[in-house]
Protein backbone atom coordinates (compact mmCIF):
# COMPACT_ATOMS: atom_id res chain seq x y z
CA UNK A 1 0.00 0.00 0.00
CA UNK A 2 0.70 3.77 -0.53
CA UNK A 3 1.45 6.13 2.12
CA UNK A 4 -1.27 8.18 3.40
CA UNK A 5 -1.20 11.65 2.80
CA UNK A 6 1.53 14.22 2.48
CA UNK A 7 3.28 15.37 4.48
CA UNK A 8 5.23 18.39 5.03
CA UNK A 9 8.31 18.58 7.08
CA UNK A 10 11.41 21.67 7.35
CA UNK A 11 14.43 20.35 6.97
CA UNK A 12 17.90 22.28 6.72
CA UNK A 13 15.53 25.27 6.42
CA UNK A 14 14.43 24.52 3.09
CA UNK A 15 10.38 23.12 2.61
CA UNK A 16 10.51 19.88 1.52
CA UNK A 17 7.02 17.20 0.60
CA UNK A 18 6.82 13.33 0.93
CA UNK A 19 4.24 12.31 -0.78
CA UNK A 20 3.45 8.50 -1.20
CA UNK A 21 6.76 8.08 0.70
CA UNK A 22 9.66 10.26 -1.74
CA UNK A 23 11.31 13.25 -0.33
CA UNK A 24 11.88 16.31 -2.25
CA UNK A 25 13.32 19.91 -2.02
CA UNK A 26 9.86 22.04 -2.99
CA UNK A 27 12.39 25.40 -1.94
CA UNK A 28 14.19 24.09 -4.83
CA UNK A 29 11.18 23.14 -7.41
CA UNK A 30 11.55 19.61 -6.74
CA UNK A 31 8.40 17.99 -6.72
CA UNK A 32 6.61 14.51 -5.06
CA UNK A 33 6.96 10.80 -6.87
CA UNK A 34 4.44 8.16 -5.84
CA UNK A 35 6.64 5.66 -3.48
CA UNK A 36 6.20 1.90 -5.39
CA UNK A 37 3.29 -0.01 -4.02
CA UNK A 38 3.57 -2.76 -1.71
CA UNK A 39 4.43 -5.44 -4.25
CA UNK A 40 7.32 -8.17 -3.54
CA UNK A 41 10.54 -5.70 -3.95
CA UNK A 42 11.53 -8.06 -6.97
CA UNK A 43 8.63 -7.01 -8.86
CA UNK A 44 9.12 -3.23 -8.12
CA UNK A 45 12.97 -3.39 -9.19
CA UNK A 46 12.46 -5.49 -12.22
CA UNK A 47 9.66 -3.05 -13.56
CA UNK A 48 12.14 0.49 -12.66
CA UNK A 49 14.72 -2.13 -14.87
CA UNK A 50 12.09 -2.27 -17.52
CA UNK A 51 11.38 1.18 -17.60
CA UNK A 52 14.78 2.80 -17.89
CA UNK A 53 15.74 0.19 -20.32
CA UNK A 54 12.78 1.75 -22.45
CA UNK A 55 13.67 5.52 -21.75
CA UNK A 56 17.70 4.86 -22.41
CA UNK A 57 17.19 2.62 -25.74
CA UNK A 58 18.26 5.19 -27.97
CA UNK A 59 20.93 6.52 -25.68
CA UNK A 60 23.86 4.01 -25.96
CA UNK A 61 25.90 5.95 -22.93
CA UNK A 62 23.16 6.08 -20.46
CA UNK A 63 21.77 2.39 -21.26
CA UNK A 64 25.25 1.44 -20.38
CA UNK A 65 25.83 3.28 -17.30
CA UNK A 66 22.28 1.85 -15.69
CA UNK A 67 23.63 -1.28 -16.84
CA UNK A 68 26.75 -1.25 -15.06
CA UNK A 69 25.42 0.35 -11.62
CA UNK A 70 22.72 -2.36 -11.61
CA UNK A 71 20.17 0.31 -12.71
CA UNK A 72 20.19 1.93 -9.26
CA UNK A 73 18.54 5.40 -9.95
CA UNK A 74 20.64 8.16 -8.76
CA UNK A 75 17.94 10.65 -9.26
CA UNK A 76 14.92 9.77 -8.12
CA UNK A 77 15.66 7.09 -5.35
CA UNK A 78 14.97 8.59 -1.57
CA UNK A 79 18.34 9.00 -0.17
CA UNK A 80 19.99 12.15 1.20
CA UNK A 81 22.52 11.63 -1.79
CA UNK A 82 19.69 11.54 -4.65
CA UNK A 83 17.95 14.22 -3.14
CA UNK A 84 20.94 16.38 -3.09
CA UNK A 85 21.96 15.51 -6.70
CA UNK A 86 18.26 16.19 -7.47
CA UNK A 87 17.78 19.82 -6.19
CA UNK A 88 21.10 20.71 -7.51
CA UNK A 89 20.67 19.25 -10.84
CA UNK A 90 17.57 21.41 -11.04
CA UNK A 91 18.97 24.80 -9.25
CA UNK A 92 21.84 25.01 -12.40
CA UNK A 93 19.51 24.17 -15.22
CA UNK A 94 17.18 26.99 -13.70
CA UNK A 95 20.34 29.35 -13.82
CA UNK A 96 21.72 28.37 -17.09
CA UNK A 97 21.45 31.70 -18.16
CA UNK A 98 23.97 32.65 -15.48
CA UNK A 99 26.64 31.16 -18.10
CA UNK A 100 24.87 32.32 -21.15
CA UNK A 101 23.06 29.15 -22.13
CA UNK A 102 19.30 29.52 -22.33
CA UNK A 103 17.55 27.78 -19.77
CA UNK A 104 15.10 26.30 -22.45
CA UNK A 105 16.83 24.48 -23.40
CA UNK A 106 16.93 22.22 -20.46
CA UNK A 107 12.99 22.88 -19.76
CA UNK A 108 13.16 22.86 -16.14
CA UNK A 109 9.12 23.10 -16.00
CA UNK A 110 8.61 20.01 -18.22
CA UNK A 111 11.06 18.35 -15.88
CA UNK A 112 9.24 19.23 -12.93
CA UNK A 113 6.10 18.31 -14.39
CA UNK A 114 7.05 15.35 -15.20
CA UNK A 115 8.31 14.63 -11.43
CA UNK A 116 5.15 15.54 -10.20
CA UNK A 117 2.90 13.62 -12.23
CA UNK A 118 5.02 10.11 -10.99
CA UNK A 119 2.46 7.04 -9.81
CA UNK A 120 4.17 4.32 -10.54
CA UNK A 121 7.40 2.55 -10.65
CA UNK A 122 7.49 2.43 -14.44
CA UNK A 123 7.06 6.63 -14.27
CA UNK A 124 9.41 6.61 -11.68
CA UNK A 125 11.90 4.36 -14.18
CA UNK A 126 10.79 7.18 -17.14
CA UNK A 127 11.53 10.15 -14.95
CA UNK A 128 15.21 8.73 -14.26
CA UNK A 129 15.99 8.90 -17.70
CA UNK A 130 14.75 12.19 -18.68
CA UNK A 131 16.93 13.76 -15.64
CA UNK A 132 19.87 12.15 -16.76
CA UNK A 133 19.00 13.67 -19.93
CA UNK A 134 18.78 16.87 -18.91
CA UNK A 135 21.62 16.46 -16.83
CA UNK A 136 24.32 15.29 -19.46
CA UNK A 137 22.55 18.32 -21.86
CA UNK A 138 23.91 20.51 -19.59
CA UNK A 139 27.33 19.25 -18.72
CA UNK A 140 28.17 19.32 -22.37
CA UNK A 141 27.22 22.79 -22.85
CA UNK A 142 28.93 24.53 -20.03
CA UNK A 143 31.56 22.46 -19.99
CA UNK A 144 32.34 22.32 -23.29
CA UNK A 145 29.93 24.59 -25.41
CA UNK A 146 26.39 24.18 -26.48
CA UNK A 147 27.85 23.94 -30.45
CA UNK A 148 29.06 20.25 -31.12
CA UNK A 149 31.42 20.69 -33.94
CA UNK A 150 32.22 24.73 -34.35
CA UNK A 151 34.19 23.69 -38.14
CA UNK A 152 30.66 23.76 -40.01
CA UNK A 153 29.97 27.11 -38.86
CA UNK A 154 33.16 28.18 -40.04
CA UNK A 155 36.01 26.21 -41.52
CA UNK A 156 38.98 28.61 -40.01
CA UNK A 157 37.57 26.80 -36.42
CA UNK A 158 39.67 23.71 -36.86
CA UNK A 159 40.08 23.17 -32.98
CA UNK A 160 39.84 20.30 -31.37
CA UNK A 161 37.29 20.67 -28.45
CA UNK A 162 37.63 18.42 -25.38
CA UNK A 163 34.81 16.65 -25.52
CA UNK A 164 34.17 14.63 -22.39
CA UNK A 165 32.61 10.87 -22.59
CA UNK A 166 29.41 10.85 -21.39
CA UNK A 167 29.32 8.04 -19.09
CA UNK A 168 32.36 9.79 -17.28
CA UNK A 169 29.60 12.60 -16.39
CA UNK A 170 27.35 10.27 -15.20
CA UNK A 171 29.79 8.20 -12.95
CA UNK A 172 31.32 11.71 -11.70
CA UNK A 173 27.57 12.70 -10.56
CA UNK A 174 26.88 9.72 -8.61
CA UNK A 175 29.76 9.51 -6.77
CA UNK A 176 30.74 13.10 -6.05
CA UNK A 177 28.90 16.14 -4.09
CA UNK A 178 26.60 17.13 -6.60
CA UNK A 179 27.10 20.99 -5.60
CA UNK A 180 31.34 20.60 -5.97
CA UNK A 181 30.41 18.37 -9.02
CA UNK A 182 28.61 21.27 -11.03
CA UNK A 183 30.96 24.07 -9.93
CA UNK A 184 34.16 22.02 -11.75
CA UNK A 185 31.89 21.95 -15.01
CA UNK A 186 32.60 25.62 -16.16
CA UNK A 187 35.97 26.85 -17.85
CA UNK A 188 38.11 28.27 -14.29
CA UNK A 189 39.88 30.48 -15.80
CA UNK A 190 40.12 33.91 -14.96
CA UNK A 191 39.11 35.19 -18.40
CA UNK A 192 35.86 33.28 -18.18
CA UNK A 193 34.96 34.62 -14.75
CA UNK A 194 35.63 38.19 -16.04
CA UNK A 195 33.40 37.39 -18.93
CA UNK A 196 30.26 36.18 -16.57
CA UNK A 197 30.69 39.95 -14.86
CA UNK A 198 31.10 41.87 -18.39
CA UNK A 199 27.87 39.81 -19.34
CA UNK A 200 26.12 40.89 -16.43
CA UNK A 201 27.14 44.39 -16.71
CA UNK A 202 26.04 44.55 -20.20
CA UNK A 203 22.52 43.32 -19.99
CA UNK A 204 21.52 45.43 -17.22
CA UNK A 205 23.13 48.76 -19.23
CA UNK A 206 21.00 47.77 -22.13
CA UNK A 207 18.21 47.05 -19.52
CA UNK A 208 18.85 51.02 -18.98
CA UNK A 209 18.82 51.60 -22.68
CA UNK A 210 22.22 51.61 -23.26
CA UNK A 211 25.50 54.40 -24.38
CA UNK A 212 22.28 56.57 -26.09
CA UNK A 213 22.45 58.46 -28.94
CA UNK A 214 25.00 57.38 -31.93
CA UNK A 215 27.63 59.94 -33.34
CA UNK A 216 26.59 61.38 -36.69
CA UNK A 217 29.83 61.69 -38.11
CA UNK A 218 31.87 59.27 -40.08
CA UNK A 219 34.93 61.03 -38.35
CA UNK A 220 36.03 64.16 -36.09
CA UNK A 221 39.43 65.51 -35.45
CA UNK A 222 40.14 68.12 -32.33
CA UNK A 223 39.03 71.69 -32.79
CA UNK A 224 35.76 70.39 -34.54
CA UNK A 225 32.65 71.98 -32.86
CA UNK A 226 28.85 71.14 -33.39
CA UNK A 227 26.18 68.70 -33.02
CA UNK A 228 28.49 65.65 -33.93
CA UNK A 229 31.04 66.65 -30.88
CA UNK A 230 28.17 67.12 -28.52
CA UNK A 231 27.45 63.60 -29.30
CA UNK A 232 30.66 62.28 -29.62
CA UNK A 233 31.11 64.04 -26.18
CA UNK A 234 27.98 62.58 -24.55
CA UNK A 235 28.75 58.75 -25.78
CA UNK A 236 32.27 58.96 -24.24
CA UNK A 237 30.62 60.16 -20.98
CA UNK A 238 28.00 57.46 -20.95
CA UNK A 239 31.21 54.76 -21.93
CA UNK A 240 33.03 55.94 -18.67
CA UNK A 241 36.18 57.51 -20.84
CA UNK A 242 34.96 61.04 -20.01
CA UNK A 243 34.02 63.10 -17.21
CA UNK A 244 30.77 65.03 -17.19
CA UNK A 245 31.62 67.98 -19.31
CA UNK A 246 29.11 70.95 -20.92
CA UNK A 247 32.35 71.56 -23.80
CA UNK A 248 30.85 71.90 -27.06
CA UNK A 249 34.30 71.80 -28.86
CA UNK A 250 36.57 68.70 -29.25
CA UNK A 251 39.18 69.91 -26.73
CA UNK A 252 42.00 68.54 -25.36
CA UNK A 253 39.79 66.24 -22.66
CA UNK A 254 37.98 64.63 -25.55
CA UNK A 255 41.11 63.81 -27.36
CA UNK A 256 42.37 62.21 -24.41
CA UNK A 257 38.99 60.13 -24.07
CA UNK A 258 39.32 59.55 -27.90
CA UNK A 259 42.63 58.01 -26.74
CA UNK A 260 41.71 55.98 -23.88
CA UNK A 261 38.90 54.50 -26.27
CA UNK A 262 41.12 53.73 -28.65
CA UNK A 263 43.93 52.01 -26.68
CA UNK A 264 41.09 50.08 -24.73
CA UNK A 265 39.71 48.60 -28.49
CA UNK A 266 43.06 48.14 -29.98
CA UNK A 267 43.60 51.17 -32.25
CA UNK A 268 46.17 53.34 -32.70
CA UNK A 269 45.67 55.94 -30.12
CA UNK A 270 46.35 59.17 -32.30
CA UNK A 271 43.36 61.14 -30.75
CA UNK A 272 41.18 61.56 -33.62
CA UNK A 273 38.35 59.95 -34.15
CA UNK A 274 38.75 58.64 -37.66
CA UNK A 275 36.80 55.81 -39.62
CA UNK A 276 37.62 52.77 -37.21
CA UNK A 277 37.53 54.50 -34.46
CA UNK A 278 34.07 56.03 -35.20
CA UNK A 279 32.66 52.75 -35.88
CA UNK A 280 33.84 51.29 -32.86
CA UNK A 281 32.10 54.27 -30.45
CA UNK A 282 28.81 53.86 -32.72
CA UNK A 283 29.00 49.88 -31.60
CA UNK A 284 26.10 49.58 -28.95
CA UNK A 285 25.57 47.17 -26.44
CA UNK A 286 23.77 44.93 -27.68
CA UNK A 287 26.62 43.88 -30.43
CA UNK A 288 28.46 44.32 -27.25
CA UNK A 289 26.54 42.11 -25.43
CA UNK A 290 26.71 39.33 -27.93
CA UNK A 291 30.59 39.39 -28.38
CA UNK A 292 30.78 38.59 -24.57
CA UNK A 293 28.43 35.34 -25.00
CA UNK A 294 30.39 34.43 -28.29
CA UNK A 295 33.17 34.79 -26.24
CA UNK A 296 31.53 32.79 -23.25
CA UNK A 297 30.82 30.05 -25.75
CA UNK A 298 34.76 29.91 -27.26
CA UNK A 299 35.97 29.89 -23.62
CA UNK A 300 34.22 26.46 -23.39
CA UNK A 301 35.77 25.37 -26.06
CA UNK A 302 39.24 26.18 -25.09
CA UNK A 303 38.34 24.17 -21.38
CA UNK A 304 41.34 22.41 -21.61
CA UNK A 305 44.91 22.87 -20.02
CA UNK A 306 46.52 25.33 -21.62
CA UNK A 307 50.36 24.91 -20.88
CA UNK A 308 51.82 26.92 -17.51
CA UNK A 309 53.71 28.74 -20.32
CA UNK A 310 52.18 29.48 -23.25
CA UNK A 311 51.76 31.11 -26.36
CA UNK A 312 48.36 33.15 -27.44
CA UNK A 313 47.68 34.82 -30.39
CA UNK A 314 44.53 36.53 -30.83
CA UNK A 315 43.46 37.32 -34.07
CA UNK A 316 41.29 39.94 -34.19
CA UNK A 317 43.65 41.56 -31.45
CA UNK A 318 46.57 41.28 -33.37
CA UNK A 319 48.81 40.13 -30.61
CA UNK A 320 50.95 37.58 -29.63
CA UNK A 321 51.82 37.16 -26.13
CA UNK A 322 53.64 34.70 -24.15
CA UNK A 323 51.89 33.97 -20.54
CA UNK A 324 53.70 32.65 -17.47
CA UNK A 325 51.24 31.28 -14.98
CA UNK A 326 48.53 33.24 -16.21
CA UNK A 327 50.15 36.63 -16.25
CA UNK A 328 51.26 38.34 -20.05
CA UNK A 329 55.50 38.36 -19.64
CA UNK A 330 55.72 39.27 -23.29
CA UNK A 331 53.83 40.95 -25.75
CA UNK A 332 53.91 41.72 -29.23
CA UNK A 333 51.61 43.38 -32.19
CA UNK A 334 50.88 40.85 -35.07
CA UNK A 335 49.90 40.63 -38.76
CA UNK A 336 47.32 38.06 -38.90
CA UNK A 337 45.65 36.54 -42.55
CA UNK A 338 43.93 38.55 -44.98
CA UNK A 339 39.95 38.51 -45.01
CA UNK A 340 40.36 36.66 -48.61
CA UNK A 341 38.59 33.18 -47.86
CA UNK A 342 41.91 30.63 -48.42
CA UNK A 343 44.14 33.24 -46.17
CA UNK A 344 42.61 33.93 -42.90
CA UNK A 345 44.37 32.15 -40.03
CA UNK A 346 42.64 29.17 -38.49
CA UNK A 347 42.23 28.89 -34.79
CA UNK A 348 44.07 25.46 -32.94
CA UNK A 349 46.31 24.81 -30.67
CA UNK A 350 49.55 23.12 -31.23
CA UNK A 351 53.30 22.92 -30.02
CA UNK A 352 56.09 25.13 -30.51
CA UNK A 353 59.31 23.05 -30.87
CA UNK A 354 61.76 25.14 -32.72
CA UNK A 355 62.99 28.10 -34.20
CA UNK A 356 64.56 28.99 -37.83
CA UNK A 357 67.23 31.78 -37.95
CA UNK A 358 68.23 32.72 -41.15
CA UNK A 359 65.18 31.14 -42.39
CA UNK A 360 64.64 29.64 -46.01
CA UNK A 361 61.28 30.92 -47.79
CA UNK A 362 59.76 27.92 -49.27
CA UNK A 363 56.99 29.07 -50.96
CA UNK A 364 53.56 27.29 -50.35
CA UNK A 365 52.13 25.33 -53.41
CA UNK A 366 49.18 27.80 -53.82
CA UNK A 367 51.27 30.77 -53.47
CA UNK A 368 53.34 29.31 -56.29
CA UNK A 369 50.52 28.92 -58.85
CA UNK A 370 48.11 31.42 -57.97
CA UNK A 371 50.22 33.88 -57.86
CA UNK A 372 53.87 33.39 -59.01
CA UNK A 373 53.60 31.28 -62.31
CA UNK A 374 50.96 34.08 -63.64
CA UNK A 375 53.51 36.73 -63.13
CA UNK A 376 56.41 34.81 -64.37
CA UNK A 377 54.31 33.36 -67.73
CA UNK A 378 54.00 37.62 -68.17
CA UNK A 379 57.99 38.19 -67.79
CA UNK A 380 59.93 35.01 -66.94
CA UNK A 381 62.30 37.05 -64.43
CA UNK A 382 59.60 38.03 -62.38
CA UNK A 383 59.92 37.09 -58.43
CA UNK A 384 63.75 37.28 -59.03
CA UNK A 385 64.33 36.37 -55.80
CA UNK A 386 63.03 33.17 -56.08
CA UNK A 387 64.97 29.87 -56.27
CA UNK A 388 63.39 27.24 -58.75
CA UNK A 389 64.24 23.80 -58.12
CA UNK A 390 63.03 20.23 -59.92
CA UNK A 391 61.58 17.44 -57.96
CA UNK A 392 65.13 16.63 -56.88
CA UNK A 393 65.98 19.84 -55.43
CA UNK A 394 68.20 21.07 -58.07
CA UNK A 395 68.40 24.32 -59.11
CA UNK A 396 66.66 25.44 -62.59
CA UNK A 397 67.60 27.97 -64.34
CA UNK A 398 64.34 30.63 -65.97
CA UNK A 399 65.93 30.55 -69.65
CA UNK A 400 65.08 26.77 -69.40
CA UNK A 401 61.58 27.14 -68.43
CA UNK A 402 58.50 27.77 -70.52
CA UNK A 403 56.55 28.51 -68.21
CA UNK A 404 53.62 29.03 -70.93
CA UNK A 405 53.08 25.90 -71.05
CA UNK A 406 52.15 25.04 -67.90
CA UNK A 407 48.94 25.73 -65.23
CA UNK A 408 48.20 25.35 -61.86
CA UNK A 409 47.86 21.35 -62.29
CA UNK A 410 51.14 20.70 -63.97
CA UNK A 411 53.43 23.54 -62.93
CA UNK A 412 56.39 20.82 -61.85
CA UNK A 413 59.06 22.79 -60.23
CA UNK A 414 59.20 24.38 -56.24
CA UNK A 415 60.78 27.95 -54.93
CA UNK A 416 62.17 29.26 -52.43
CA UNK A 417 63.83 32.20 -50.97
CA UNK A 418 66.92 31.89 -49.63
CA UNK A 419 67.72 33.49 -46.11
CA UNK A 420 68.54 37.63 -46.29
CA UNK A 421 66.95 40.78 -44.63
CA UNK A 422 64.43 40.79 -47.49
CA UNK A 423 63.12 37.23 -47.35
CA UNK A 424 59.50 37.16 -46.69
CA UNK A 425 59.69 35.44 -43.51
CA UNK A 426 62.51 37.80 -42.22
CA UNK A 427 65.19 37.04 -40.41
CA UNK A 428 63.68 33.87 -38.06
CA UNK A 429 60.53 32.23 -38.13
CA UNK A 430 59.29 30.24 -35.08
CA UNK A 431 57.45 26.82 -35.59
CA UNK A 432 54.91 24.11 -34.32
CA UNK A 433 54.64 22.03 -36.90
CA UNK A 434 50.79 21.24 -37.74
CA UNK A 435 48.84 20.45 -41.36
CA UNK A 436 48.00 23.81 -41.70
CA UNK A 437 51.25 25.46 -42.67
CA UNK A 438 50.77 27.78 -40.13
CA UNK A 439 53.67 29.82 -38.29
CA UNK A 440 54.61 33.19 -36.66
CA UNK A 441 57.77 34.78 -38.10
CA UNK A 442 59.43 37.87 -38.74
CA UNK A 443 58.62 40.58 -41.68
CA UNK A 444 60.62 43.03 -44.18
CA UNK A 445 56.90 44.68 -44.16
CA UNK A 446 57.38 46.70 -40.50
CA UNK A 447 54.90 49.21 -41.94
CA UNK A 448 51.97 47.20 -41.52
CA UNK A 449 52.08 46.93 -38.04
CA UNK A 450 51.41 50.99 -37.50
CA UNK A 451 47.64 49.50 -39.02
CA UNK A 452 44.37 49.74 -36.78
CA UNK A 453 43.53 46.22 -39.31
CA UNK A 454 46.69 44.25 -39.66
CA UNK A 455 45.14 41.80 -41.49
CA UNK A 456 47.24 41.01 -44.62
CA UNK A 457 48.97 37.82 -44.52
CA UNK A 458 48.45 34.36 -46.15
CA UNK A 459 47.88 32.82 -43.18
CA UNK A 460 50.74 32.88 -40.91
CA UNK A 461 50.96 35.27 -38.14
CA UNK A 462 54.08 37.98 -38.65
CA UNK A 463 55.71 39.64 -35.30
CA UNK A 464 56.16 43.34 -34.59
CA UNK A 465 59.14 42.27 -32.39
CA UNK A 466 60.81 38.98 -33.61
CA UNK A 467 64.33 38.91 -31.87
CA UNK A 468 62.69 39.84 -28.56
CA UNK A 469 60.07 37.14 -28.68
CA UNK A 470 62.90 34.78 -29.76
CA UNK A 471 64.97 36.02 -26.21
CA UNK A 472 62.05 35.85 -24.18
CA UNK A 473 61.37 32.06 -25.50
CA UNK A 474 65.90 31.60 -25.08
CA UNK A 475 65.78 32.93 -21.83
CA UNK A 476 64.88 29.39 -20.37
CA UNK A 477 67.76 27.43 -21.76
CA UNK A 478 70.43 29.91 -22.43
CA UNK A 479 72.03 32.66 -20.12
CA UNK A 480 72.91 35.41 -22.46
CA UNK A 481 70.14 35.14 -24.95
CA UNK A 482 70.88 38.07 -27.04
CA UNK A 483 74.05 37.41 -27.26
CA UNK A 484 73.22 33.55 -28.34
CA UNK A 485 70.42 34.73 -31.43
CA UNK A 486 72.44 37.49 -32.76
CA UNK A 487 75.46 35.18 -33.14
CA UNK A 488 73.91 32.74 -35.77
CA UNK A 489 72.01 35.35 -36.91
CA UNK A 490 75.63 37.25 -38.28
CA UNK A 491 76.89 33.96 -39.35
CA UNK A 492 73.52 34.33 -41.69
CA UNK A 493 73.67 30.41 -42.04
CA UNK A 494 70.23 28.65 -41.93
CA UNK A 495 69.93 27.37 -38.07
CA UNK A 496 67.34 25.47 -36.28
CA UNK A 497 66.94 25.96 -32.77
CA UNK A 498 65.55 23.78 -30.36
CA UNK A 499 63.60 24.70 -27.44
CA UNK A 500 64.47 22.66 -24.51
CA UNK A 501 60.86 23.21 -23.16
CA UNK A 502 58.62 22.97 -25.91
CA UNK A 503 55.81 25.98 -25.80
CA UNK A 504 52.18 25.26 -26.40
CA UNK A 505 50.34 27.49 -29.04
CA UNK A 506 47.01 28.69 -29.20
CA UNK A 507 45.70 31.06 -31.97
CA UNK A 508 42.33 32.02 -30.85
CA UNK A 509 39.22 34.39 -31.92
CA UNK A 510 38.26 36.75 -29.62
CA UNK A 511 36.30 40.00 -30.01
CA UNK A 512 35.57 40.61 -26.17
CA UNK A 513 38.94 40.02 -24.47
CA UNK A 514 40.29 41.06 -20.73
CA UNK A 515 43.17 43.69 -20.00
CA UNK A 516 45.65 43.19 -17.16
CA UNK A 517 43.30 44.89 -14.88
CA UNK A 518 40.70 42.57 -15.57
CA UNK A 519 38.23 45.11 -17.58
CA UNK A 520 36.31 43.56 -21.09
CA UNK A 521 37.85 45.03 -24.00
CA UNK A 522 35.90 44.91 -27.90
CA UNK A 523 37.65 44.19 -30.94
CA UNK A 524 36.13 43.87 -35.06
CA UNK A 525 35.09 40.76 -35.76
CA UNK A 526 37.58 40.91 -38.77
CA UNK A 527 36.62 37.15 -40.41
CA UNK A 528 32.77 37.68 -39.34
CA UNK A 529 33.12 34.43 -37.45
CA UNK A 530 31.38 35.80 -34.09
CA UNK A 531 28.46 36.71 -36.61
CA UNK A 532 27.93 32.87 -37.61
CA UNK A 533 28.95 31.69 -34.16
CA UNK A 534 25.93 34.22 -32.56
CA UNK A 535 23.47 32.70 -35.14
CA UNK A 536 24.23 29.46 -33.81
CA UNK A 537 23.91 30.22 -30.54
CA UNK A 538 20.48 31.81 -31.53
CA UNK A 539 18.96 28.71 -32.96
CA UNK A 540 20.16 27.26 -29.71
CA UNK A 541 18.07 29.45 -28.12
CA UNK A 542 20.01 31.46 -26.59
CA UNK A 543 19.08 35.15 -26.19
CA UNK A 544 19.78 38.45 -24.78
CA UNK A 545 18.78 39.59 -21.29
CA UNK A 546 17.93 43.17 -20.85
CA UNK A 547 16.54 43.88 -24.27
CA UNK A 548 13.96 46.10 -24.04
CA UNK A 549 10.28 45.17 -25.20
Amino acid sequence: MFLGDTMKNIIKGHRFQVHRGLVFAAALVVSPIALLSASPAQAQVTAFKQAVAEAAARDDDIAAFYRANGYTPIWTGTSDADRARRAELMRVIQSADAHGLPVSRYDPQGLMAQLRAVRSTRDRGLAEVAMSKVFLQYAKDVQTGIIRNPKRIDSGIVREIPHRDRTEYLNGIATAKPAAFFRALPPRSMEYNALIREKVEMQDLLARGGWGAQVPARKLEPGASGNAVVALRNRLIAMGYLERSNTMVYDASITEAVRAFQTAHGLNPDGTAGSATMTQINTGVEKRLQSVMVALERERWFNTERGKRHILVNIPDFTAKIMDDGQVTFVTRSVVGARDADRKTPEFSDVMEHMVINPNWYVPRSIITKEYLPSMQRNPNAASQLVITDRRGRKVSRSSINFSKYNARNFPYAMHQPPSRSNALGLVKFLFPNKYNIYLHDTPSKSLFNRDVRAFSHGCVRLAQPFDFAYALLAVQQDNPKEYFQRILKSGRNTRVDLEEQVPVHLIYRTAVTNARGHTEYRADIYGRDAKIWNALVKAGVALQGVQG
